[in-house]
């Protein structure tokens, strides 16, 4: 025992009136060992159970990296203080350095804090698929400074997390597993109204991803300069995927209106000449 405490007070290394003693060395790792074990035990309790949901699993996730953050946050409390040095006093110290690290990392901060809010409110989970700045993304993790999100190319992408608080974004997956999307299509005038609604419902029809044939909705909605206006409303749950949903059913809109003689418009112009005017010259 006499040995083994000898080896526990054995300096490192000295500078001024401090010591690095082999015991604070020692404290150091039982921290970090302590607390890695009780987040891999918090970690196994929240994710216990198999049979729970994405969007579940989003929402434990999101509660099991707050506590992972604090729980790491007092864990380097305790190093420091293990250290001889004093938290609360490095703090007040080093105010003014603090402030000037502060105006630096601005946005990093806005990050963080944009990270907590998004942990804590979860009005967006890991599984979401967003709309940010006209780029569709599906939420992969959510971190304390960033998120990482695939988007439609299968692309991950890094997000700051103030990017999501600021902005206007749009959530497909916020209230319902399935969405309201449109097509619109322009046909010739003299085309049977009646015929083309019907032959656009028939179209959302043949596509397996969509929802539901009773909530499929095609209406005249404008007179174009060159073209009756039509919209084609649909739900689908292949939110994520929706492009290749509607260059789909796109397709066989032109294909079932070229079977009908359907022609979909285009712009013209029509020229007229005055004949005396073109007389004079």
């Amino acid at each position: 025992m006499l040995a083994l405490q000898e080896i526990l007070d054995y300096v490192i290394f000295t500078i001024g009136d401090y010591s690095l003693r082999v015991s604070m060395i020692v404290k150091i790792l039982l921290i970090i060992v302590i607390t890695k074990i009780l987040l891999w035990i918090i970690k196994k309790m929240l994710f216990r159970r198999s049979d729970v949901n994405e969007h579940e699993r989003g929402n434990i996730q999101a509660i099991y990296q707050i506590i992972r953050y604090f729980i790491w946050l007092f864990a380097i409390g305790l190093v420091l203080e293990t250290m001889g040095i004093k938290v609360t006093l490095l703090l007040a110290g080093s105010a003014a350095l603090l402030v000037g690290i502060g105006l630096g990392l601005q946005q990093t901060f806005n990050d963080v804090i944009s990270g907590i809010i998004l942990l804590t409110e979860r009005s967006i989970k890991i599984g979401d698929v967003l709309e940010i700045d006209d780029d569709v993304v599906k939420i992969q993790t959510i971190g304390i400074r960033t998120s990482k999100a695939l988007n439609t190319d299968d692309i991950s992408i890094i997000i700051p997390n103030s990017l999501i608080t600021t902005s206007k974004v749009i959530n497909w997956s916020h209230q319902n597993d399935k969405t309201r999307f449109r097509i619109d299509v322009g046909v010739a005038y003299g085309s049977n109204v009646d015929n083309v609604i019907h032959v656009l419902e028939e179209s959302a029809f043949e596509h397996p991803d969509v929802y539901d044939r009773d909530l499929t909705e095609a209406r005249l909605v404008g007179f174009g300069s060159s073209s009756l206006d039509f919209q084609l409303l649909f739900f689908s749950k292949n939110t994520f995927r929706i492009g290749s949903v509607k260059s789909d059913i796109r397709r066989i809109i032109v294909q079932k209106f070229s079977e009908n003689n359907i022609i979909i418009a285009f712009p013209q112009l029509d020229v007229h000449f005055n004949k005396n005017e073109s007389s004079k010259h």
